[in-house]
């Protein structure tokens, strides 16, 4: 063997051990004349288990039945060739035990007479930068202290229902009674014990139709979506019922609710908060006279 020939067989097969090891998926498939998995590397067992290799080569479409059901589009239009192949393709697969398992795909198609033929491309998985990203996203949308939606993110959901979605709309808004005689007998701190108690007993009523924000220190604002005015009233009872049961701690908690109904909330989301606001103070100052 030549010096020549010894060189190339030394830089291929130490290249094709880098990328048999390689972390990342690694994969080159004919798209025409028939859909063909010509190589893959072993990365993919790591995700989808012992023999998902050799499935694939035996079954080029064995793999798609793992894709999330969102990205199944995506993915079709990389392979059809209706795609902007500069960008990378964010993508969730599950995996063999049917945990989510995000990837960032760099895919460079491979043509002929102007023709798809081939397509080749690296998968790296970037689960960790997606759960910073759901993190730092919860972080925003969620308040601190009581883990109710935060009031930035209440502001959103106003703004979204005044501008871009009409739906029978409901505003409660919560307000702690006598939380500075707490603050100032026992402590600031145990006045932050009694916003969490709340927040709780509040978020319990939590669901599809119902989100529970804090908007300032000891107020809560619901936004109640697509409900009868009836089963407003009936959620704001039971929400006061929870509120006057609980009997868990040495300072009783004390609530004053206010609420607004609109059949619309299309341009009327800042009237129900000051009419639920209003009333919500009319009770409350009702209470102390």
């Amino acid at each position: 063997m030549d010096k020549e020939t010894a060189d190339h067989h030394f830089e291929t097969s130490k290249l094709k051990e880098i990328v048999m090891q390689s972390k990342d998926i690694i994969y080159y498939c004919l798209v025409k004349p028939k859909p063909q998995v010509l190589f893959v590397n072993a990365a993919l067992e790591r995700y989808f288990g012992p023999g998902s290799v050799k499935q694939c080569y035996e079954q080029p479409e064995y793999i798609y039945r793992y894709l999330h059901p969102d990205f199944r589009e995506i993915i079709q239009k990389k392979w059809n060739g209706d795609f902007d192949y500069d960008k990378p393709i964010i993508q969730c697969w599950l995996d063999e035990n049917g945990r989510e398992r995000w990837f960032e795909e760099l895919a460079t198609p491979v043509y002929e007479n102007g023709e798809l033929i081939a397509m080749h491309g690296i998968l790296r998985n970037i689960d960790g930068w997606i759960q910073l990203q759901k993190d730092l996203e919860y972080r925003i949308s969620h308040d601190a202290l009581t883990g109710a939606f935060s009031r930035d993110c209440f502001e959103r959901m106003m703004k979204r229902y005044d501008k871009e979605v009409d739906v029978p709309m409901a505003i409660i808004l919560c307000d702690l009674d006598e939380l500075k005689t707490v603050n100032d007998r026992f402590g600031h701190r145990e006045g932050d014990r009694l916003i969490k108690e709340a927040a709780v007993i509040l978020m319990s009523f939590q669901s599809e139709k119902v989100f529970v924000s804090r908007i300032g220190g000891d107020e809560f604002a619901i936004l109640v979506i697509e409900m009868e005015l009836s089963e407003v009233k009936k959620l704001v009872e039971k929400m006061d019922e929870a509120i006057n049961g609980y009997n868990n701690r040495d300072w009783p908690m004390k609530m004053s609710y206010g609420y607004a109904y609109s059949h619309s909330s299309k341009g009327n989301m800042e009237q129900l908060f000051e009419e639920a606001d209003r009333n919500m103070y009319d009770k409350k100052f009702g209470k102390k006279g």
